[in-house]
């Protein structure tokens, strides 16, 4: 065993806009350990791949960008070969360049192992819909965030509104729900707390009592015996 591999994880897993992905970054602010948006993975390859000129097609060419971009996430965003693409990964085109790539099992085996090597010293959150299931199963602590669906297409609702992002609230609460029924029920680590997860309702708590329950939970295991 690697000393990368001792190193504690934090796994925080759960829906659209349940603010699991503020959460984690101030998390791992807060005890200086890394910080991995799993989520945005799969976007970044795309718009990679899409910049070097890459046919979606071209299996091969698409796992070596997954293999060899240069990525560093930040609150809400990310930078890729050292350019701020946080705004750019959340495009419709880059969304469904993302989803088109998905379905290679070479891609995801390689985004596998890549999630996994964000694991170093001193620690590392890792946000997601698998991280305590499936990437990081012996996480010291699992968290799931969950919120109302309403608190949650109007939390979304603001961010794009904040944007000059034209939406109404009700289309955005029918996404919401349809992709909650597609992450449950999809027959590949569904979305769903792990029976050794804490669940935590974000909807009537600030992000600073939120930080501070996933921080109080990690301490708390610490000093419990394996």
């Amino acid at each position: 065993m690697t000393d990368a591999d001792d190193a504690p994880v934090i796994a925080i897993d759960g829906p659209a806009a349940s603010g699991k992905g503020t959460i984690a970054f101030r998390v791992a602010e807060a005890l200086g350990f890394h910080y991995l948006d799993s989520g945005a993975l799969y976007r970044l390859v795309a718009l990679a791949a899409g910049d070097r000129g890459i046919d979606l097609d071209d299996v091969a060419g698409v796992v070596a960008v997954a293999s060899d971009a240069r990525i560093r996430f930040v609150e809400n965003g990310a930078f890729l070969d050292g350019v701020d693409v946080s705004e750019a990964i959340r495009t419709e085109d880059v969304s469904a360049r993302a989803s088109a790539i998905a379905v290679y099992p070479a891609l995801r085996a390689t985004l596998l192992a890549r999630q996994r090597a964000f694991r170093s010293a001193p620690g590392l959150v890792a946000e997601g819909r698998d991280m305590g299931s499936v990437v990081f199963a012996d996480a010291k602590l699992k968290v799931f965030v969950t919120a109302s669906s309403d608190e949650r297409a109007r939390r979304r609702h603001k961010q794009l509104m904040d944007k000059g992002i034209q939406v109404t609230l009700d289309s955005l609460l029918r996404e919401i729900l349809e992709r909650d029924a597609r992450d449950r029920d999809r027959p590949v680590a569904p979305l769903k707390p792990m029976p050794d997860a804490v669940v935590l309702d974000t909807t009537a708590l600030s992000v600073e009592a939120a930080v501070a329950f996933v921080l109080e939970r990690y301490h708390v295991a610490c000093a419990t015996p394996s």
